[in-house]
């Protein structure tokens, strides 16, 4: 464990020396929250690469480790020694008060986040568990794919669950998983660390990305808020289970919640809570989103600081003339300029941090270009929001066209190797990716209505603030240039579904909502601020746009749901597979989610059928298969060679979805006695040659 807590340590620390090398003036907590992104980006991504050549043993992951201190190298230097040295103690920017409370909201947020992501799985003596509705079915899945590659050996990586295809999925995340579990930690340990790491950057990135984009405290504080408790309207639900009987009240009933309240099964609800329907099922987008919060960041000043120099250089032939006009005609206002100036100068100085160099705005983009290239491993639906959003922002500021070409020169180097990975995957209908279906997941509702019950006032009061032009409310006109092309994130995946599954559509809608959440926070945050009955409104309204993601998540907390994945019979089945079958040994049972196989890091001939259909597979024939197979009709031994099975499994799963012929299966070896499973070896089977090698 404690290597494993090193090994992030080393990834932290070598990003965030990175970030000295194409921005000078983050804050220190925005500077370690970048540093933590692209220093487990890197390290995941470098360990891979080792991994293929070594294996994923102790030299790769030593070879990371070194790989990521190289930026240490960057203090040999006087200049940057200096840069680092003054950026990493730089005094706050804020006032005492405001930092105690920065303080305790960051707190606040790691402590909600630990419980959080410690019941997204836990272990009792009677077997693994969720606390979280919605990781039911991902939980297994993300088990099978780190244990695949700690104990399967899976490396050049194949899908771990439709064994004989390569794996088109985004796996980095769960391999960065296995790199820690390699170091010593537990599974369930170190998914729960990288969460922590991951999910703590992302608050601060949502914070920085808010302030540099509104310079409104208070959004800054609001936005991360707005998308950790995102929901809608669920919470109505709320009155009627306060009222329903059997009910002893509202203290009673939010001690034990009944269901969750921003996406019901069946229902109008399909928007779901980031926390416990995307950040704690989907591991990957936790992973990509970070990263592409610092890409934006990276974007909105390098774009600023372009600006800024045409700017200076077209008004550099008038400003003197310009000064002493402006002294003359408001004496006032240039002495509060001057002494702005000269307060920005002594901030400058106390921060021993030297001014940016005029092509910083160049690194800028490069950095990002390297973010962005390491995305389609990370999270493949992240990496093509980012690349459709940078060539609509390219067209809009055509000014900084070469700053453009350099992102997308080296966003493209780097990620030409994954996409082609991704691409050349076999048994992948890409048909059922695209397609037309107008207004996402919304059935037979009202579009309009379907929108405004699962994201309440949100798009109202986004609506608002893009329309509003009303001096003391209106965003600027780059602001708003800058957004634009974030509206297609949602209005594309209203039009065609994305993803064979309509419902993944939201791992593109949901880029559109982080991106506007600043907008609607500085909203919130300035009526707050103004002295009129908007003070008072904006609580409200905000109460309403995190009341039901508040809900689900005190669900998950209060430890109202405990679902059993693995029990422990089955537990000590995975147990004798494990120590009994060959690392590439694929093993055949029952489709379902929750098989002890999945412990295993073997390959399963079928896993469950959901996952296959959201990744375009065709899985009909080897499910009717399998049928055959296991009630030994004739045929059943030449499918058992053709598709290479090692083992098969009969448990309590198989016994109760399959027609089970007890005769034919009496004919193979069986390994150790495991309770209430049955583990068959098929011998001559191709992955026995594969052990001998």
């Amino acid at each position: 464990m404690f290597i494993s807590c090193l090994l992030l340590l080393i990834a932290i620390t070598g990003g965030t020396l990175l970030t000295f090398l194409f921005d000078r003036s983050a804050s220190r907590a925005a500077r370690l929250c970048m540093g933590a992104c692209i220093g487990l980006a890197l390290m995941a991504t470098t360990g891979f690469l080792l991994s293929l050549c070594f294996g994923l043993g102790a030299a790769a992951i030593l070879f990371s480790a070194i790989i990521l201190l190289l930026p240490l190298l960057l203090l040999l230097n006087g200049e940057r020694r200096t840069l680092i040295l003054g950026g990493l103690r730089s005094p706050a920017s804020s006032s005492g008060s405001k930092s105690i409370g920065y303080l305790i909201f960051y707190l606040a947020m790691a402590i909600l986040l630990a419980m959080v992501f410690g019941r997204a799985a836990f272990e009792r003596p009677d077997g693994i568990y969720t606390g979280v509705t919605n990781n039911l079915g991902d939980l297994p899945l993300h088990f099978q794919v780190i244990n695949s590659f700690t104990q399967g050996h899976n490396l050049p990586p194949q899908d771990p669950t439709y064994s004989g295809v390569r794996f088109a999925y985004p796996f980095l995340a769960d391999f960065l998983t296995a790199m820690l579990v390699r170091s010593g930690a537990g599974v369930i340990s170190a998914m729960w660390l990288q969460n922590m790491v991951l999910a703590l950057a992302l608050v601060g990135l949502l914070h920085y990305l808010t302030l540099l984009l509104t310079r409104n405290r208070l959004a800054g504080v609001i936005a991360p808020m707005l998308v950790l408790f995102s929901g809608g309207m669920g919470w109505w639900l709320l009155f009627s289970d306060v009222s329903g009987n059997g009910s002893d009240g509202l203290f009673s009933t939010l001690a034990n919640l009944p269901h969750d309240y921003t996406i019901v099964p069946n229902s109008i609800l399909r928007w779901g809570n980031s926390l416990t329907t995307l950040f704690v099922p989907q591991r990957s987008i936790l992973f990509g989103l970070p990263l592409a919060i610092t890409i934006f960041c990276q974007w909105w000043l390098a774009l600023s600081q372009k600006e800024n120099s045409l700017a200076a250089l077209a008004a550099t032939d008038e400003s003197g003339a310009a000064v002493q006009l402006q002294q003359k005609a408001a004496p006032g206002r240039a002495a509060r300029l001057l002494r702005t100036q000269r307060k920005a100068a002594r901030k400058s100085v106390a921060a021993n941090l030297p001014p940016e160099p005029e092509n910083s705005y160049i690194r800028r983009m490069l950095a990002a270009g390297l973010c962005a290239g390491l995305l389609p491993l990370i999270h493949a639906h992240t990496f093509l929001v980012v690349m459709g959003v940078a060539a609509c922002l390219a067209l809009i500021f055509h000014a900084s066209l070469r700053s453009w070409l350099v992102f997308f020169a080296v966003a493209l180097v780097v990620c030409t190797p994954e996409v082609l990975w991704l691409a050349n995957t076999g048994g992948v209908n890409t048909r059922s990716y695209l397609g037309w279906q107008p207004g996402w997941d919304h059935g037979a509702h009202n579009i309009a209505w379907f929108w405004f019950v699962n994201t309440g006032l949100f798009i109202p009061l986004l609506v608002f603030c893009l329309a509003w032009r009303r001096i003391g409310l209106a965003l600027p006109n780059r602001l708003l240039k800058f957004y634009a092309p974030f509206l297609l994130c949602f209005f594309v995946p209203n039009l065609v579904k994305v993803a064979p599954w309509i419902w993944d559509n939201i791992k593109v809608l949901f880029l559109w909502y982080v991106a506007s959440a600043p907008l609607v926070a500085c909203l919130l945050a300035r009526w707050w601020q103004r002295r009129s009955v908007f003070r008072w409104l904006a609580p409200a309204v905000f109460a309403t746009l995190i009341f039901a993601g508040c809900l689900d998540v005190l669900r998950v907390v209060s430890e109202a749901t405990a679902y059993l994945e693995f029990d422990a019979s089955g537990i000590a089945a995975a147990n004798v597979i494990s120590t009994q079958a060959q690392p590439h040994a694929v093993v055949l049972h029952a489709p379902t989610y929750n098989s002890p196989v999945f412990l295993t890091g073997r390959r399963s001939l079928l896993g469950y059928p959901g996952w296959m259909w959201s990744r375009g597979l065709d899985y009909s024939q080897r499910n009717a298969d399998i049928q055959r197979i296991y009630s030994g009709e004739p045929g059943a031994e030449a499918l058992l060679q053709h598709y290479g099975v090692d083992y098969v499994l009969i448990g309590p799963l198989e016994l109760a979805s399959l027609k089970i012929n007890e005769q034919f299966w009496s004919r193979y070896a069986r390994l150790s006695p495991t309770g209430a499973y049955r583990i068959y070896q098929i011998k001559g089977s191709s992955s026995e040659v594969r052990g001998t090698k």
